[in-house]
């Protein structure tokens, strides 16, 4: 295994990601409306800044300011024509925010959904669909990224479009969804049916990590990994990059709850559950991913937490996700399975 992923995760037991793009960047100035991906050609001074905010707060693990850089996005904001521009542009700001650092950090490519539904649901044809991703996923090889990032999937079709652009354009790929509709996705993909999906992938197109991203908070998240416990085998590398707190509307802006203390408990929680790739999503700020660092360095690794630690130290956990687990069978474990290990 020779890329920078697997390189790695060959080399330590964790590694921790970054937080939100968004949140982050309305704090520099992104007027809501406005495509964030537009600052990698006209504000890159600001898109560093926000990269660099998340290098020196101790992130292994980055990504680029690109979720909504497909074609598909952004004709929202007229811009269709500079997908692979605005995707390598912005991989090459985070190289050099990376380099100018000292830090060795990995380049993710993000890769978000195409916001259209697949057939039959929708218009978007499964070829199309992968067409969409892989201008995109190229964009991002040729500015330098060492591994695309897709996150925030609903449904198995528009996963596996993305997984094939991957192969395509010959890169190593992370896949993440967002259960966030009762421990679902929108489509109804539970976070057991993502990890026989990853397994059911032939050995170039498996996803070299897979797990959950957004969702409605860190213990839904994290008890989502817990009921897919049977079906994840030992060499499988789960991802949690879990939205900070629950998002409240407080003086005219949208907050989000949860403190650097809540997550650095989530972060040790996580790691101690068997996730290699821990990182926030919504809300997720500098300070809070520093304090998951100390955590994770600091706080010895502690047995596998259950359903009640989890809600213990995180607090409850909303809708039906603990319905999940009814259907969760008896595995307390990640199982040894025959799965090859993949190679770079």
């Amino acid at each position: 295994m020779t890329d920078k992923l697997s390189q790695f995760l060959a080399t330590r037991p964790w590694i921790l990601a970054d937080g939100a793009t968004g949140t982050n960047l309305f704090a520099l100035g992104l007027e809501h409306g406005d495509a964030p991906e537009r600052w990698n050609l006209e504000e890159t001074a600001k898109v560093k800044a926000h990269y660099r905010s998340f290098i020196d707060a101790g992130s292994d693990l980055v990504l680029t300011n690109t979720f909504g850089g497909t074609a598909n996005r952004l004709k929202l904001h007229d811009m269709q024509d500079q997908v692979h521009e605005i995707n390598a542009a912005a991989a090459r700001l985070l190289r050099e925010s990376i380099a100018e650092s000292g830090r060795d950090v990995i380049c993710a490519g993000d890769v978000g959904p195409t916001g259209d539904l697949f057939q039959p649901v929708g218009p978007l044809s499964f070829e199309d669909g992968v067409a969409a991703f892989e201008a995109q996923m190229q964009g991002l090889k040729d500015g330098g990224a060492d591994v695309l990032w897709v996150e925030t999937m609903s449904s198995e079709d528009e996963y596996k479009a993305a997984l094939e652009a991957a192969f395509r354009v010959g890169m190593p790929v992370v896949g993440t969804m967002s259960f966030d509709t009762n421990g679902r996705t929108m489509m109804g993909v539970t976070p057991k049916r993502l990890a026989s999906l990853a397994h059911e992938c032939d050995h170039d197109h498996a996803p070299r990590a897979f797990g959950g991203n957004c969702g409605t908070g860190a213990p839904d998240l994290l008890i989502g990994i817990i009921s897919a416990a049977d079906e994840i085998r030992e060499d499988d590398v789960i991802v949690t990059k879990a939205n900070c707190g629950i998002p409240e509307y407080v003086d005219g802006a949208i907050r989000y709850s949860g403190t650097p203390e809540l997550m650095a408990d989530y972060a040790c929680l996580a790691r101690d559950l068997g996730v290699r790739i821990i990182g926030g999503c919504c809300g997720t700020q500098p300070g809070h991913v520093a304090a998951m660092r100390e955590a994770l360095e600091t706080v010895a690794p502690g047995p596998r937490p259950s359903v009640e630690d989890v809600i213990a130290k995180l607090g409850a956990v909303t809708g039906s996700t603990m319905d999940l687990l009814s259907d969760a069978g008896p595995a307390a474990s990640p199982k040894r399975g025959n799965r090859r290990r993949r190679a770079g």
